[in-house]
């Protein structure tokens, strides 16, 4: 089978199609014909090495590329009950430290790490959903708002943000929604209910249309300390790079650490297969094509997810 490694770091250019071994199933896992792999951030951590570098992983002579996928289950193996040959999946793979990851022909995922296909919802577009909708609904755990109580989010356009958007108005909370201004109405159809310009000065805007401050921030854009001044004494703040400043007016203070939630993964799947929440895809790219889609999602101004199809 053909499959995206990495082998050495640096730019698009160290990216590689190899040919591998089709792996087999053992206990517990499953083997996916894959549809479609999107491209992420976490993708140009790996061919960056910056993922070695502090020490989130082990050094390695291979690495496999991409977290995200949905296909076709090709194989099962022992103890397998929840799915069978020929069922359509989406799924997240935990780890980034594997020699094959989801951007190939096939790929082995834990079963856990897998959930349904809605019927009638497109497998390549089904492929933009894992990693950033469990981390926008994941951050929005961490919260732990109230209905009604209002909700910042950082970076409202791009990948996590729209999710957040979309599933933070499925709970009813309030949005201050930031993100360039040729963004406006495309935030504000996700959920937002107000809006500041990127370009603004975040804190003293938000504090102008929410007296006292929001409950709670998601911070998608590593804002850091801009966006919890945002945030009103007592209330909540996630980041999700890792950024979160020292504790201020006490303000609960959380850096995300996510992880792959197969139940988590099947409620949004539902969502998407009813329209709750919206698949969005830029645009996609033959497999051998992966340098040209990193390229691409340096570019940035991207509304959707770049998605690899074998």
């Amino acid at each position: 089978m053909r499959a995206a490694v990495v082998r050495k770091f640096g730019g698009p250019e160290v990216l590689e199609i190899i040919e591998a071994r089709t792996p087999g199933a053992g206990r517990g896992e499953v083997l996916v014909k894959v549809a479609g792999a999107s491209v992420n951030f976490a993708d140009v951590l790996v061919r960056e090495g910056l993922n070695v570098r502090y020490g989130a992983v082990a050094q390695r002579g291979q690495y496999g590329l991409g977290a995200d996928v949905a296909g076709i289950v090709a194989a099962i193996g022992e103890g397998v009950t929840r799915f069978t040959v020929g069922d359509r999946v989406v799924g997240t793979q935990e780890r980034l430290d594997r020699d094959l990851g989801t951007q190939a022909e096939y790929v082995l995922l834990k079963d856990w790490e897998l959930a349904p296909a809605p019927a009638g919802t497109d497998l390549v577009q089904l492929a933009a959903l894992g990693l950033n909708a469990t981390t926008a609904d994941q951050a929005l755990d961490a919260l732990a708002l109230e209905p009604g109580q209002w909700l910042l989010v950082t970076g409202a356009a791009g990948g996590v943000g729209l999710y957040t958007l979309e599933l933070a108005r499925l709970r009813s909370l309030r949005v201050v929604a930031q993100a360039g201004a040729a963004d406006e109405e495309l935030v504000r159809e996700a959920g937002a209910e107000l809006f500041v310009s990127r370009d603004e000065d975040l804190a003293p805007a938000v504090l102008a249309l929410v007296p006292g401050g929001v409950d709670g921030a998601i911070d998608a854009a590593n804002l850091a300390a801009e966006a919890a001044d945002a945030v009103r004494h007592g209330g909540a703040f996630v980041s999700l790079l890792n950024s979160a400043p020292m504790a201020r007016r006490q303000v609960r203070m959380t850096n995300l650490a996510w992880h792959t939630d197969g139940e988590r993964l099947a409620k949004l799947a539902a969502f998407a297969g009813t329209g709750l929440i919206t698949l969005r895809v830029a645009r996609t790219f033959p497999l051998e094509q992966i340098a040209q889609a990193h390229q691409t999602l340096a570019g940035g101004g991207l509304r959707g997810r770049l998605v690899l199809v074998p």
